[in-house]
């Protein structure tokens, strides 16, 4: 008599059974990883703008004059940055949600933001800045320094 080779139904469902495990530890700590890598992307784009502005700055002395508030990255510094600082503006965070910008028309100060995660445009001035541990707070940068930026164990 011939004996058969291959595997018991199961030792199959043995297998199934450890990779849904696996699968169930590793999915979210991927998803969190993507996030945390956007936020990383972001900030490093929002710092790659203030340096470029820093620059216009030094040449000039002044930031890019004119009274605006909240308006996309790219509607109100292409004609200040390009080509001269910057060879291309980037005007999209890691969700793909423009990247903000509010300026004095005395050209004193500066702000950038994102809304991170969830997207909203405006920044909430009420309230309390720093280190954040939630995908959907914004990354607030101003005149030179981060006002409220992620930090630490994400959650959502």
């Amino acid at each position: 008599m011939r004996r058969q080779k291959g595997f018991t139904l199961i030792e199959l469902l043995i297998v199934v059974a450890i990779i849904g495990i696996i699968a169930a530890i590793a999915i979210p700590n991927l998803l969190n990883a993507i996030n945390r890598g956007r936020q990383k992307r972001t900030m490093g784009d929002i710092r790659t703008l203030a340096t470029a502005i820093e620059a216009y700055t030094v040449d000039f002395g002044f930031y890019p004059k004119g009274a605006v508030t909240d308006v996309q990255v790219d509607a109100a510094l292409v004609n200040f940055l390009v080509p001269t600082f910057l060879r291309k503006l980037p005007a999209r965070d890691g969700w793909n949600n423009p990247i903000r910008y509010s300026g004095l028309a005395n050209g004193q100060s500066y702000t950038f933001w994102s809304g991170a995660k969830n997207g909203n445009s405006g920044i909430d001035y009420t309230a309390p800045g720093g280190p954040k541990t939630d995908f959907a707070s914004d990354i607030i940068y101003s005149v030179g320094v981060f006002i409220q930026w992620p930090e630490g164990m994400q959650v959502n």
